[in-house]
């Protein structure tokens, strides 16, 4: 057994003892009814954040999207592959799910790459394209926080990152027409990994507050 997946293997053991014998009825629906998700969560690929356990939420509750630093290409109708697109475009119009969640994370690599003078090789090519997808957050960033501390304008950027993510969704003609039809709700979230909370975006007052006070 390779040591480096032997802790993966028992946590599976435990899951089948454990968790799935608890919840076998629960499985057994979701495989027989298929899934009908609460939402669709776009958050980062990074390890520290769990978007189950910071949600409390279960097996068949969220339509989960991953990828660095929870970015969202604008909408562009061509022949090449899509993954965002295509699993935002599924949850949408397929699963017609109520609410879209852009969660961001306090000390995101994503963001903290934005900052860095990362020289393109063959291995990290796609890496440098996708970052571009951050950098009208950083300008902001650098206006607002120019005088500041590096540890404010890196938190100020993941969070205003998240504003301009929801605005890249309602470049898919599915998201808009559903949000127009009051069928979809957009939220923006940023997780402080640090103290657990989570902020959410308030559109009316453009300010993140506390989920806890919504």
């Amino acid at each position: 057994m390779d040591s480096r997946l032997e802790a993966f293997e028992k946590g599976h053991e435990n899951f089948q003892k454990v968790q799935f014998n608890k919840s076998k009825e629960r499985f057994k629906k979701l495989a027989d009814e298929g899934q009908s998700p609460k939402a669709l969560f776009i958050g980062c690929s990074d390890s520290r954040v769990m978007p189950a356990m910071i949600t409390g939420s279960k097996a068949g509750d969220l339509f989960i999207i991953r990828n660095i630093g929870n970015f969202v290409a604008p909408y562009k109708p061509d022949a090449d592959f899509h993954a965002t697109a295509s699993a935002i475009e599924y949850a949408t119009s397929i699963l017609e799910v109520s609410d879209i969640i852009v969660c961001g994370h306090s000390h995101c690599g994503a963001i903290e790459a934005l900052y860095k003078d990362i020289k393109e090789t063959p291995e990290n090519t796609h890496t440098i394209k996708w970052l571009e997808l951050g950098k009208e957050a950083k300008k902001v960033a650098l206006l607002a926080y120019k005088n500041d501390s590096k540890e404010r304008m890196l938190r100020y950027t993941e969070k205003i990152s998240v504003v301009y993510q929801l605005d890249n969704l309602l470049t898919y003609p599915g998201v808009k027409r559903r949000v127009e039809e009051g069928t979809l709700f957009l939220h923006g979230w940023h997780y402080h990994m640090e103290h657990g909370d989570i902020e959410y975006y308030d559109d009316e007052n453009y300010e993140f507050k506390p989920l806890s006070q919504k």
